[in-house]
């Protein structure tokens, strides 16, 4: 019996394009299955996501009233799609010039709460339709949280699913930390930041959660599907970079950390895999093509040029996403939190 896992990065807006290579893979197992209304997470035992990839994960198993999948992948990617102009256009960046407002953020945090809201409602954690871990950090404890729908059944440690993406998506500089508390009866309490400060990519997270389900104890009883947001890696100069003070590194320094930590968890992953035969782990980093790097260009133009960028690895990565979807339909999954 093999676990099988989608881990998707964080990127902010930038989720457009693993969202739309999902879509594809989807349709893939639709046709496969001979299901029309296969969903997604029906093919996967484990999901993880830091950031905007956590808001894909939680939507992909988050329930309808019947108790199962509320949005197919096209209805995940349309909320970027739909609301991301709103969520990136409710601030503005301060002007630098005035000393009092150097500490502001970007933007004001309200729409991306009322948009989590709207789409999450009042479901918990432990209503996910299946196992999760999703990244956030805590900047009061100085650890790593991860939100995890088993834990939140078996150890009663249960979160708004809206509250912990809020924690997840709190990139620092943009939007400013989320406090948030747990469910009664449990009385946790986080201060917490973006999940890509420790893990953008979320990987190396899922597969160290996965050794500890039952009937799993090594890579080879996995498969891993790893999804980029198609970050451009930006080189800096030392002539520029060595005079910079505490403010000038402050973005370049969230840069490298938030892509150096997801260069090294497809290093670590991949030196895993390749000590044993017939591995199953796939890193799909989609590429840009004309479509804007930032994380929270949302302007009507870029939006679009992320959406057919999604469409256009969806078609290079067509023969990856045909061998996953035969994989993951004729592989039995269902694993129990040991």
């Amino acid at each position: 019996m093999t676990i099988r896992i989608l881990s998707i990065d964080g990127g902010g807006i930038r989720g457009i394009l693993p969202g739309q290579i999902l879509v594809s893979l989807e349709h893939k197992l639709k046709a496969k299955s001979g299901n029309p209304e296969t969903k997604i997470s029906e093919y996967f035992d484990l999901i993880a996501g830091t950031s905007t990839g956590a808001i894909l994960g939680a939507a992909y198993i988050c329930p309808n009233k019947k108790g199962k999948p509320k949005f197919s992948a096209q209805e995940a990617v349309n909320f970027y799609l739909e609301e991301g102009g709103k969520v990136f256009g409710s601030g503005s960046w301060p002007f630098l010039e005035r000393l009092k407002l150097i500490r502001e953020e970007k933007y004001c945090s309200n729409e991306l709460e009322r948009v989590l809201r709207k789409f999450f409602g009042k479901t918990k954690l432990s209503d996910l339709l299946k196992p999760c871990c999703f990244v956030s950090y805590d900047i009061k404890k100085r650890e790593q949280i991860i939100f995890r729908q088993h834990c939140a059944i078996v150890k009663n440690e249960d979160f708004l699913v809206r509250d912990l993406l809020r924690g997840s998506t709190a990139v620092p500089t943009y939007f400013e930390p989320a406090r948030i508390y747990s469910l009664p009866p449990s009385k946790n309490k986080y201060v917490l930041v973006d999940g890509g400060m420790v893990a953008s990519d979320p990987a190396l997270c899922a597969y160290s959660e996965a050794i500890k389900f039952s009937g799993v104890s090594r890579i080879e009883d996995m498969v891993i599907v790893s999804l980029g947001t198609g970050g451009q890696l930006k080189g800096y100069k030392y002539k520029e970079a060595k005079d910079w003070g505490i403010f000038n590194w402050a973005r370049p320094a969230i840069d490298i950390a938030v892509n150096g930590g997801a260069q090294m968890t497809h290093y670590y992953l991949k030196q895993i895999s390749s000590t044993a035969e017939g591995s199953q782990y796939y890193r799909i980093q989609p590429k840009l093509y004309t479509a804007d790097s930032a994380m929270d260009n949302a302007s009507p133009e870029n939006l679009r040029k992320l959406k057919n960028a999604g469409k256009k690895n969806a078609e290079y990565f067509d023969m990856e996403l045909e061998e996953i979807a035969d994989i993951l339909v004729n592989t039995q999954g269902n694993h129990r939190y040991q």
